[in-house]
């Protein structure tokens, strides 16, 4: 594996963009665990290893479990996650994948349930900011310590 570029050096403007749309998502979240899961989901779907590294090891660092965070990616079949988790997970999941079946009702009324419509907007920037990242991270060639020294 290599590093194709370097997209922060390669464009700072276009680098510090996406980090602002980021930023205002995860200051819009109130939950910093829905952040994660929200970060980690899309990754695991889009398969950009160095997102699933980084945010794992956020979500660790924030205490999370080992047996959570295994279970994130068969989500679906596990009774560790809450129904608000559950809901933002299927939202992310929906809005990733929209070309495949657009975002059922079953998934926008079962999200509107648990976010009013502030919190499902600052939901929907964190799936397209990490959508986003994925997409630069797996373009360029990024991967787990692809910047390490």
């Amino acid at each position: 594996m290599h590093l194709r570029m370097n997209a922060s050096k390669a464009n700072p403007a276009a680098y510090q963009a996406m980090q602002k749309l980021d930023g205002t998502a995860k200051e819009l979240i109130a939950d910093n665990v829905i952040y994660e899961l929200v970060k980690i989901r899309a990754s695991q779907i889009n398969g950009c290893a160095f997102c699933v590294d980084m945010h794992t090891t956020d979500l660790r660092a924030m205490g999370e479990s080992e047996r959570r965070l295994n279970l994130i990616v068969v989500w679906r079949e596990s009774p560790q996650f809450t129904e608000k988790e559950r809901a933002a997970l299927a939202l992310t999941e929906a809005v990733t994948l929209v070309s495949e079946g657009g975002v059922p009702q079953s998934v926008y009324d079962e999200a509107r349930k648990h976010f009013d419509e502030s919190e499902f907007v600052a939901l929907l920037l964190a799936i397209n900011a990490i959508n986003g990242w994925n997409r630069i991270a797996i373009a360029t060639g990024m991967f787990p310590d692809c910047f390490a020294k």
